[in-house]
C-alpha cells in the first residue's frame, strides 16, 4: 500500500498543471462552503437570540392545548395553582435552567378616551421577565428602562403608539373581558414604547402581572405560560425532552398530559427563516459535490487517457487489476485531501480575519450588531469527510476503465 501511494504521489507531481488547477477547484468548494456555513451560522445565531432574548425565552411550558388556541389567547386554559406548583418545582430542581417568568396573555380593549383598537397584553413580573428575556429593554425605544415597569404603568407597541399618538406618561384604559364574561375596565400610565416586529408580537403590550390579575379579577394563582431561559441554549432539545417526561406524570381527568412544552422555533414564524438558512447551507453542500466529483472524474479521466501506454506497460510486467485500480483511486484521494486541507486553511484565515473586520449590520432598531462568524469542528470534520469522499467516488470510473484495459491494445496505442 506505500508503494501505491508513493506512486501517485509521484504521478501527481509529473502533471502539475493539472493538480494545481483540480486542487484549486476543490479548495474553492471547500472555502465557500466553510464561509458560507460560519456566517450564515452566525446571523442566524443573531437573529435567534434576538428574538428568544427579546420576547419568547428557549422554550415555554403551557397547559394542554392552549397553543392550539393560542391566537385568541384563552383565559380558560390558563395554569391553575397545583399546576403552577409542580412545574415550578421542576424548573427550580433543573440545573440546566438559568431563569423562568409566568405570564398572564389575554385580549384587551386600547382607548385613550377618543380611539379604541385591540392589542395582546402579556402581564409580567419585570425582575423574572428581565431574567428570562434580557434584551427586553433594547426594545423599549422611548421612556425609561431600567426596571421595565411598575404597577399601574404599560408598555406600549409602536404600531400603536404612532397609529393613536400616544406620548409619554399619557394615560389609557384597558378594557377586557374575562373568563367568566364580565367586563372591567382600568387606567394605565404609559411608561414607553416598544419596537415594532413582525410577527403576532407587533402588536404586544406589558402590563404588571398583579395589575392583570385587578383587571381580570383573578382571586387565585392563575398564568398563562412560563418563559424559560437556559444555560446553554443548544441543550433546548435534551431540556424539553426531559421536562416533558416529567410533566407526564400529572395527568388530567381523562387521562391525558396536562402540560405541553415548545421550545422557541414552534413558537415563532422566525424559525422558518431559520430554516430557510439551514436548507441554503444544504444547496451550498450540493453544489460543492458536484464540483469536487466533476472536477476529480474530469482530471482522472484524462489521466486514463493520456497514460494508456503506460498502464499497458505496468499491466503487461504482472500488475493485478485490483492495484492499477487502487493506484487511480489513491491519486483521487489524494488530490481530494490537498484540495481539502488547502481550502480548510484558507477558510480559517478568513474566519479570523472576518472576526477582525468587525462587520456591523442592523437588525430592526438594534444597530450595530457585530457578525462574529465561526465555525464548528465538527462541521470541518464533515465537510472534509465529503470532500474526499466523493473525490474517490469521482474516481472510481477511471480507475475501474484502467483496470480492466487489455495491456496488447494498451501498448498498441499511440
Amino acid at each position: 500500500m506505500y508503494n501505491i501511494l508513493k506512486i501517485a504521489a509521484r504521478n501527481l507531481q509529473r502533471y502539475k498543471r493539472r493538480t494545481l488547477l483540480t486542487s484549486l477547484l476543490i479548495t474553492l468548494g471547500v472555502v465557500s462552503v466553510l464561509l458560507f456555513i460560519s456566517v450564515s451560522g452566525s446571523f442566524k445565531a443573531m437573529m435567534i437570540g434576538q428574538i428568544t432574548d427579546s420576547m419568547l425565552g428557549h422554550l415555554q411550558i403551557h397547559r394542554k392545548g392552549y397553543i392550539a388556541s393560542m391566537d385568541s389567547l384563552p383565559l380558560n386554559r390558563n395554569l391553575q395553582g397545583k399546576q403552577i406548583a409542580v412545574a415550578k418545582k421542576l424548573l427550580e430542581n433543573t440545573d440546566t435552567v438559568e431563569a423562568y417568568s409566568m405570564r398572564i396573555k389575554f385580549g384587551a380593549m386600547f382607548s385613550n378616551y377618543s380611539e379604541t383598537t385591540n392589542v395582546r397584553l402579556n402581564a409580567v413580573t419585570p425582575e423574572r421577565e428581565m431574567q428570562t428575556v434580557p434584551m427586553l429593554t433594547k426594545r423599549i425605544i422611548k421612556g425609561k428602562k431600567e426596571g421595565l415597569l411598575n404597577k399601574g404603568e404599560i408598555l406600549v407597541p409602536e404600531l400603536v403608539a404612532k397609529g393613536m399618538k400616544i406620548k409619554l406618561g399619557d394615560t389609557i384604559v384597558l378594557v377586557a373581558t374575562n373568563k367568566d364574561g364580565s367586563v372591567n375596565g382600568q387606567p394605565f400610565v404609559v411608561r414607553g414604547v416598544l419596537e415594532g416586529i413582525s410577527g403576532p408580537g407587533g402588536r404586544d403590550s406589558y402590563i404588571h402581572i398583579d395589575d392583570a390579575r385587578t383587571l381580570l379579577r383573578i382571586e387565585g394563582k392563575e398564568i398563562s405560560e412560563i418563559a424559560v431561559r437556559l444555560k446553554n441554549m443548544d441543550s433546548t432539545p435534551v431540556v424539553i425532552d426531559a421536562m416533558k417526561q416529567e410533566l407526564s406524570t400529572l395527568k388530567n381527568a381523562k387521562g391525558k398530559p396536562v402540560f405541553e412544552v415548545h421550545g422557541w422555533e414552534k413558537l415563532s414564524p422566525f424559525s422558518k427563516i431559520a430554516d430557510m438558512i439551514d436548507l441554503m447551507t444544504l444547496f451550498i453542500k450540493i453544489m460543492l459535490v458536484a464540483i469536487v466529483l466533476v472536477s476529480i472524474m474530469n482530471v482522472m479521466v484524462m489521466a486514463v487517457y493520456e497514460r494508456i501506454n503506460e498502464i499497458g506497460t505496468i499491466a503487461a510486467i504482472g500488475t493485478t487489476p485490483g492495484k492499477i485500480m487502487a493506484l487511480f483511486l489513491t491519486e483521487g484521494l489524494l488530490l481530494g485531501v490537498l484540495g481539502t486541507l488547502i481550502g480548510v486553511g484558507i477558510s480559517l484565515i478568513a474566519i479570523f480575519i472576518l472576526n477582525l473586520a468587525e462587520i456591523s449590520f442592523d437588525f430592526g432598531r438594534q444597530q450595530g450588531l457585530i457578525l462574529s462568524p465561526s465555525i464548528a469542528p465538527e462541521d470541518i470534520i464533515m465537510v472534509m469527510a465529503m470532500v474526499i469522499a466523493i473525490a474517490v467516488l469521482g474516481s472510481l470510473q477511471p480507475a475501474w476503465k484502467a483496470a480492466k484495459m487489455d495491456p496488447i491494445t494498451a501498448l498498441r496505442h499511440v
